[in-house]
């Protein structure tokens, strides 16, 4: 007499058998493969980041007077070094009093221009500043990267950002233009361009000083406090930057040990 068959996953193993549900294991294989797609994103995608040329910190007050900004350059080719970088500035909106730390193997090359709109400052009007200033000399080889100091005396006060595009120069002749600005609301662009945001002061009879504590311009690579109350919101927003990449970090680690965890539990026992 035909009987009608059970399903598989309503079998129960019999006493002292090895056997177990079959149909659980695609699942589980699934959300294995799922696990380790989706950490391999994570990690991708903080790769891709931290290969933009950038510049350090990411904003100030506007106005700010006396500070450093950094230009971190990271060399993203495995078979050849960079060996120039040029950094180009805003003339619409000048940056005044420009100075460049002496850099160890690098000759830098600082070209002002005339300012179609003078500057009044306290000190007289300006009517020149640096547009460009290029690295030569150096190298930059593969997995590194090179930070470049620019002092400034004041920066300006009727703007919200500064975009400083920038040309990096590989041994093998190939240049990558990081000169893209995202359109509010966009992704990012692929090789974007350095920008500076520039804050207005907290309030009445706030400093006007940097928001992260500046290298002093003397040669000596000191730092300058100067608005601490500033220095202290641009130090908690690289910290929450710096904690979003390594959550980033940890979910592509926590991932991966979860796909690992589950073709374990899914491989047949064999004894």
């Amino acid at each position: 007499m035909s009987s009608t068959p059970m399903r598989p996953e309503a079998v129960s193993p019999a006493s002292g058998s090895a056997s177990r549900p079959v149909l659980r294991r695609p699942v589980l294989r699934r959300a294995g493969v799922g696990a380790v797609l989706a950490a391999a994103a994570v990690l991708a995608a903080a790769g891709a980041a931290s290969a933009h040329v950038t510049v350090h910190p990411e904003s100030y007050v506007r106005g700010a007077t006396d500070g450093v900004l950094t230009f971190r350059v990271p060399n993203e080719e495995d078979t050849a070094s960079t060996t120039e970088v040029q950094v180009f500035l805003p003339t619409d909106h000048p940056v005044l009093g420009v100075l460049v730390h002496p850099q160890d193997g690098w000759t830098a090359k600082v070209t002002t221009t005339r300012l179609k709109t003078p500057v009044k400052t306290d000190d007289g009007t300006i009517t020149e500043a640096a547009s460009e200033i290029t690295w030569t000399g150096g190298k930059i080889g593969a997995g590194q990267y090179e930070d470049f100091d620019v002092a400034f005396g004041q920066l300006p006060d009727d703007t919200g950002r500064l975009t400083f595009k920038t040309l990096q120069t590989y041994s093998d002749g190939r240049t990558v233009r990081w000169i893209e600005e995202a359109a509010a609301g966009a992704d990012e662009p692929e090789n974007p361009a350095p920008v500076l945001a520039l804050t207005p002061a907290a309030g009445a009879g706030a400093s006007e000083a940097p928001s992260a504590a500046a290298k002093s311009a003397d040669g000596t690579g000191g730092a300058a406090a100067a608005g601490t109350g500033t220095a202290q919101a641009a130090d908690a927003g690289d910290s929450t930057a710096r904690g979003l990449g390594a959550a980033g970090l940890a979910v592509g680690v926590l991932g991966l040990a979860a796909a690992a965890f589950a073709v374990v539990r899914t491989r047949p026992n064999r004894s």
